[in-house]
């Protein structure tokens, strides 16, 4: 089968380079498709696809662009399902999954516990939020922001004060969030392919630092992917409509708190904490679902 992966990183990068090792060890093609340079066209009322190279053949399309993936980006997936192109996930669960609060808005609905947010557009706004919310400390997010990116801990009004003006830059609007610190609770990422937790693991942050991201330090653990974490990780990809996602729950004192879902998920700390080759199921998943 042939696989194509949309991603704006290169052969080199780790997802991208254990993929391809994962398609040619089990038989299958896997070409990488940039998605700026790939454009899509209508023509006569017939969807298609240019392209600065020859486009490859494709049985099947893998979006990998991240959870900031842009309105182009996000486009060009629903052209290539207009073209009757399968996809895993499809553009309308991206699309929920690239905002976090909309990603929260659909947990929330599907009944699953989420932190108590806020979402801000204006600086008016801030005052009632952080009030809502109990007071400082909280946390600042960025609606796309991803692997920590875009994430501030406020502390005070004079931190708040330089979030309140990148606010009034951005006119996205900024999410705020009640802050769990990192002694009163644990960080879990739970993997779940085609309705299944697949794997897990513990993130415990680095020294001085409160989000739990392997690229800024945090220590991973292995995880064994079932009872309430696995539940939970399972029930919130189906609110929105996946059928892959990485999964990222905090254990509180108050019960988890389902925190965000990333679509195209990284998976080099689950590979090594849990011993797992995670790109061969997902490459096994995919053309599972398609031969």
């Amino acid at each position: 089968m042939r696989l194509a992966v949309l991603s704006v990183r290169g052969a080199d990068y780790h997802p991208n380079r254990r993929l391809a090792e994962a398609a040619g060890m089990l038989g299958h093609d896997l070409t990488l498709l940039h998605p700026f340079h790939t454009w899509s066209a209508l023509a006569s009322g017939a969807a298609g696809l240019l392209s600065a190279e020859a486009l490859p053949k494709m049985d099947v399309v893998l979006p990998r662009v991240g959870s900031t993936v842009s309105d182009y980006s996000l486009a060009l997936i629903r052209q290539m399902e207009l073209m009757g192109y399968p996809l895993v996930n499809r553009a309308a669960a991206i699309e929920l999954a690239r905002h976090q609060y909309l990603t929260l808005q659909a947990l929330a609905g599907a009944g699953l516990p989420v932190p108590d947010s806020v979402l801000v557009n204006r600086a008016e706004g801030w005052e009632s939020a952080v009030e809502r919310l109990g007071g400082y400390p909280l946390v600042v997010k960025l609606v796309s922001g991803r692997q920590g990116r875009g994430v501030a801990l406020l502390t005070g009004s004079e931190e708040a004060e330089r979030a309140r003006t990148l606010l009034m830059h951005q006119r996205r609007g900024l999410l705020l969030q009640r802050y769990y610190p990192p002694e009163s609770r644990r960080d879990l990422r739970v993997l779940v392919i085609g309705g299944r937790a697949l794997a897990a693991m513990t993130l415990k942050p680095a020294a001085g630092e409160f989000r739990g991201n392997v690229h800024l330090g945090g220590a991973v653990s292995n995880l064994a992917p079932e009872g309430e974490p696995a539940e939970l990780a399972v029930k919130a990809t189906a609110a929105l409509g996946l059928e892959v996602a990485g999964v990222d729950i905090l254990q509180t004192d108050e019960g988890p708190r389902l925190l965000e879902l990333n679509y195209s998920p990284g998976f080099k700390g689950l590979e090594q904490a849990s011993g797992r080759d995670i790109a061969a199921e997902l490459v096994q998943f995919v053309v599972s679902q398609f031969e």
